[in-house]
């Protein structure tokens, strides 16, 4: 694996246990646990959709790093 992948991988691997990290210090600090249904769903969804944003984001990344390397390579 190209080094540019494998930084892509290790950035989007980091930044998905930021977003959990942050997620979870918020649902604690917050006191989510104790709210009500619609807030927890609606926390819940919103870290979903963070969570997908990074995934997708760094995947787009990591693939396009993969598909330029063979041909950087000639």
């Amino acid at each position: 694996m190209k080094e540019t992948a494998r930084r892509e991988l290790f950035v989007l691997v980091g930044s998905v246990l930021l977003v959990d990290l942050l997620f979870m210090a918020g649902f604690f600090l917050g006191n989510v646990r104790t709210s009500s249904s619609p807030a927890k769903l609606g926390f819940t969804v919103l870290w979903t959709l963070v969570t997908l944003a990074v995934v997708l984001r760094g995947l787009i990344r990591l693939r396009r790093a993969r598909v330029r390397s063979p041909a950087s390579e000639h």
